[in-house]
C-alpha cells in the first residue's frame, strides 16, 4: 500500500476526541473495506445489549446479577435511586476519611492487601499517577507468598507502627487475601503493636471479612457490591480508597472514565472508539482470539497497565461455553511490557518471528513536565522514545504485523481514567461480539475448589505420615493419587517445623 493510500486509510478511520487528548488509530490493522459493513448487525446487538446493561438488566446470567461499574462514574445513570446513594454516600464517605487521615498525621505508610482485581487495579494506579510527594507511600500483600511479605514488611521496618493496612475481598473469603491479612496482623504483634486501629476493610457487608473488623474494632469499613466484579472494581472502594489515601486526584480520574464512557456510548460505529477497538481484536483473532494482543505503552507509567489488561481481558473472555452452552474455548491471550524497553526484548520476534500477535501501541505525547534537557543537539530522550514507537510500528506494518495505535496528551488522573473506561466497554462489547458472559469466571472458581481439595489432602498426609513406611503405602492409607501424594510430602520436606516430619518426608522423596 502506497504512503498516500495509507495516508487516506489514517484520515478515514482514525478516532479523535479532541476533548479528552485522545486519538486512535487503526489504520496498520488489514481489514478490509467492507469489514466494518459485514459486521452491522452484530455492532447493532452489542450497542443494545450495553444499553441494557447500563439500564439494569441482568448482564450476569449465571448469578442473576445486575453489572454496574460504568454507574461508579455516573451515578446518575443507576435505575435505583438506592444505589446511586450508596455510590455518592461511599465517595463523600472516602474523601473524608482520606483528609481525616492526612490532617491527623499518624500514617506514613499504607498496606494495600487485596489480590486480582482487588490488587492490580490499585497497583496500576499508583505506579501511573504516584510521585515522591504523595501522602501516604503506599505497598501490597497481592499474593499468598510468605516470603514476598516477608519482604514489604522488611521494607515498612520501623514505620509499620505508622502503616495504615486496607484490607479487599468482597466475600472475605478468598483465602490468599485472608492470609494477607492473618500475616499483616502477625507483623503487628510481633512487634508489640496494637493493630486494630491501623486496619481499614474494603468488603460487601456482611461477610466474613466485615464480621472480623466488627468484633474486633477496625478503624473502618468501606462496602463492596456485588453488582461490581473485581477486575471492575477500580472505581469503587476498591481503586478510590489507595488513591485517595495516597492524595491522587479522584474526581479527575472518574471525570475521565465519564467522558470516555459518553463518547463510547454513541451509537455510531465511525466516532466510538470502544466498538472499533472490540471490531479490531474481533478482526485480529478472527473471531477466536487466534493472535496475543500485545500491549505496547511508550511510557514507565503505564507499564503495568498490560498486566492490569491480562485480567481485566482474560478473565473476562477466557470462557469454555458461550451464551448458549456451546464449547467455544473464547478469549485473547494479553502481554506487554514498555517501550523502548519491549525493543530490546521480545521485539526481535514480533518483527521476525511467528506473526501470532497484534500489537497496541499507546503514545503519551508530552515527554516530561521538567526542564528539556537535549542528550545530543537538538535531540531530546522524548525525541528518541517517540522515534522508536514510530520505527517499530513501522517496522511491524512493513512485515505484514498488524497494529493500533492510542495515543493520549499525558499521563494523569483524567486520561488514566479515560483509558481504564475505554477497555472495559470494549470488552463488554467483545463479549456480546462472540456470544460469551463477559461477568463471570468459572474457570477461576474451579480452580480455587482444586486448591482447597489439595489442603485437605495435605492434612490427611501431615497425619498418616508418622506411622507409613513407603509413599505407596501413605497414598493407599490417605485414598488419593500417589503423585498428588508426592507433591504434598515434597512440600513437608521443605517447609514443616517438625523435624520427624520433616526427616522422613525427606527419606521418601529421596526414595522415588
Amino acid at each position: 500500500m502506497s504512503s498516500t493510500s495509507l495516508w487516506e486509510r489514517f484520515r478515514t478511520h482514525l478516532v479523535r476526541y479532541e476533548e479528552l487528548g485522545f486519538f486512535m488509530d487503526i489504520s496498520r490493522m488489514r481489514f478490509s473495506d467492507d469489514f466494518f459493513a459485514s459486521h452491522s448487525a452484530a455492532v447493532d446487538k452489542a450497542f443494545a445489549a450495553m444499553d441494557a446493561l447500563e439500564k439494569g438488566a441482568i448482564a450476569n446470567p449465571d448469578e442473576g446479577r445486575m453489572v454496574g461499574h460504568y454507574w461508579l462514574r455516573s451515578p446518575e445513570l443507576t435505575p435505583d435511586p438506592a444505589l446511586r446513594q450508596a455510590i455518592d454516600e461511599t465517595n463523600t464517605k472516602i474523601a473524608a476519611f482520606a483528609s481525616k487521615i492526612h490532617t491527623e498525621g499518624k500514617f506514613t505508610d499504607l498496606l494495600i492487601v487485596g489480590i486480582g482485581g482487588s490488587a492490580l487495579g490499585p497497583q496500576f494506579i499508583a505506579d501511573a499517577l504516584g510521585t515522591a510527594d504523595d501522602k501516604l507511600r503506599i505497598h501490597f500483600f497481592d499474593n499468598t507468598d510468605p516470603d514476598g511479605m516477608d519482604r514489604v514488611v522488611a521494607d515498612l521496618g520501623k514505620n509499620l507502627v505508622s502503616t495504615l493496612v486496607v484490607v479487599i475481598s468482597k466475600s472475605g473469603g478468598t483465602k490468599e487475601t485472608r492470609n494477607g491479612m492473618l500475616e499483616a496482623r502477625a507483623a503487628f504483634e510481633r512487634a508489640g503493636l496494637p493493630f486494630a486501629s491501623n486496619f481499614v476493610a474494603v468488603t460487601g457487608e456482611g461477610s466474613e471479612l466485615d464480621k472480623v473488623a466488627v468484633a474486633e474494632g477496625w478503624l473502618e469499613r468501606f462496602p463492596m457490591w456485588d453488582w461490581v466484579g473485581g477486575r471492575t472494581s477500580v472505581m469503587s472502594a476498591v481503586g478510590l480508597l489507595p488513591m485517595a489515601l495516597q492524595g491522587l486526584d479522584v474526581p479527575r480520574y472518574l471525570a475521565g472514565a465519564a467522558a470516555m464512557d459518553a463518547k463510547t456510548r454513541v451509537h455510531s460505529l465511525a466516532k466510538n472508539a470502544a466498538m472499533k477497538l472490540a471490531l479490531m481484536w474481533l478482526f485480529a483473532g478472527n473471531g477466536r482470539g487466534a493472535k496475543d494482543m500485545v500491549i505496547l505503552p511508550y511510557k514507565d507509567r503505564l507499564m503495568l497497565f498490560s498486566k492490569y489488561l491480562q485480567q481485566l481481558v482474560m478473565e473476562s473472555l477466557g470462557k469454555e461455553l458461550d451464551l448458549d452452552g456451546k464449547v467455544v474455548n473464547q478469549g485473547i491471550a494479553v502481554y506487554g511490557n514498555k517501550g523502548s524497553t519491549d525493543q530490546h526484548a521480545y521485539v526481535q520476534q514480533l518483527r521476525d518471528g511467528v506473526n501470532n500477535f497484534f500489537a497496541t501501541f499507546i503514545e503519551v505525547r508530552q515527554g516530561r513536565t521538567t526542564t528539556p534537557f537535549e542528550v545530543e543537539p537538538g535531540v531530546t530522550a522524548s525525541d528518541y522514545l517517540q522515534g522508536f514507537l514510530r520505527g517499530t510500528r513501522k517496522a511491524l506494518y512493513e512485515n505484514n504485523r498488524d497494529s493500533i495505535t492510542l495515543s493520549v496528551a499525558e499521563v494523569n488522573a483524567f486520561t488514566v481514567g479515560a483509558l481504564v473506561a475505554l477497555y472495559e466497554r470494549a470488552v463488554g462489547f467483545y463479549a456480546t461480539l462472540v456470544n460469551v458472559n463477559a461477568y463471570h469466571q468459572p474457570g477461576v472458581e474451579a480452580g480455587k475448589k482444586a486448591a482447597a481439595e489439595v489442603l485437605k489432602l495435605q492434612l490427611a498426609v501431615t497425619a498418616a505420615l508418622p506411622s507409613a513406611d513407603s509413599l505407596e503405602s501413605l497414598a493407599i492409607e490417605v485414598n488419593a493419587d500417589i503423585e498428588a501424594v508426592f507433591h504434598v510430602v515434597h512440600h513437608l520436606a521443605c517447609n514443616t517445623t517438625d523435624s520427624v516430619l520433616r526427616s522422613k518426608a525427606a527419606a521418601f522423596v529421596s526414595a522415588i
